[in-house]
């Protein structure tokens, strides 16, 4: 792992390449992390994160996918398959630090996991206050959810 300052350096001169998850249940409603980071503080998210160096992706959905939703063995074993959404771009005004003058480039694979209408919501973690569920047709509208997530469900063809 990069120290903060170092990490900060890469930031702001690179781009950061991640994956998110967006996770449907019943092909009507999808899972959103309310943020306590930055960037897309206090918005609504869908849950993804940062591919490491030398990380295959699908490691990184796997250790993604546990670590924020309990749900990383199952894509392992292949009982929960995502689908490839395609590429995003995601550009922010700030980064993890704060506005302390740099900027953030994500480079997201975006990928779509249906889930069982069973499938129980998350406990919290450091990045997020609260995950919920919200159905696609409001989260659309909603203002409390971030451009770039609604840009997964807009590209989606949903029911």
């Amino acid at each position: 792992m990069l120290n903060k300052d170092i990490f900060l350096s890469v930031i702001d001169v690179a781009p950061l390449v991640s994956v998110d998850l967006v996770v449907v249940r019943s092909g009507c409603q999808v899972l959103f992390g309310y943020r306590n980071n930055r960037p897309a503080q206090g918005f609504w998210f869908v849950p993804g994160g940062r591919i490491f160096k030398n990380e295959r992706i699908k490691a990184a959905l796997i250790r993604i996918g546990q670590k924020e939703l309990g749900m990383g063995e199952g894509i392992a074993s292949g009982a929960l398959s995502p689908r490839s959404l395609g590429a995003f771009e995601h550009f922010y005004a700030d980064s993890f630090a704060g506005d302390v003058g740099v900027s953030t480039h994500y480079v997201v694979l975006g990928y779509r996991l249906d889930v069982q209408s069973d499938f129980s919501l998350p406990t919290t973690d450091e990045q997020h206050a609260e995950f919920r569920w919200w159905p696609i047709e409001r989260a659309v509208q909603s203002p409390e959810v971030h451009q770039f997530t609604k840009d997964y469900l807009i590209s989606e063809v949903f029911p």
